[in-house]
């Protein structure tokens, strides 16, 4: 009895001109488990990230906080180190969170309500939270 494979089973292994073999790596990756919901990983952590909602200043913290600044900029050019707590404008999503870091201003815009650091930071007067610093507590008397 004659097997109906026995003219080919000794022919040599078809490689196409066309369509070069695949390399070890990309015949593996055939076989990798399929992601079917790419992405969604990424989605979940977003949206589980928290943001915080801004705090609007009562009079009393604006005018305490508008003395601070106005004494920082009295002495620009003694180059005061700063700590300065503003709030930072999520990109992705509402709210946002409140960064603390020490700066320099080199420039006060009173028309565009802005402060430019040293550094590049850019500030909104309105995302300003608190300033603090020797510079302050040196020439601010003590009722602020």
């Amino acid at each position: 009895m004659t097997d109906k494979y026995d003219k080919i089973i000794n022919l040599s292994h078809h490689v196409s001109k066309k369509h070069p073999p695949l390399g070890v790596d990309s015949y593996a990756s055939q076989f990798s488990p399929f992601a079917a919901l790419t992405g969604y990983e990424d989605i979940v952590s977003e949206t589980a990230r928290a943001t915080d909602e801004k705090t609007e200043l009562d009079d009393d913290a604006k005018l305490r906080l508008s003395n601070k600044l106005r004494t920082v900029l009295d002495h620009l050019d003694e180059d005061p180190v700063i700590s300065v707590t503003y709030f930072l404008q999520d990109e992705k999503k509402s709210g946002g969170r409140y960064v603390t870091a020490d700066k320099t201003i080199r420039k006060y815009d009173n028309y565009e309500k802005m402060i430019y650091m040293t550094d590049g930071t850019v500030i909104r007067l309105d995302d300003l939270y608190e300033i603090e610093g020797n510079i302050i507590t040196e020439y601010l008397s003590a009722e602020f």
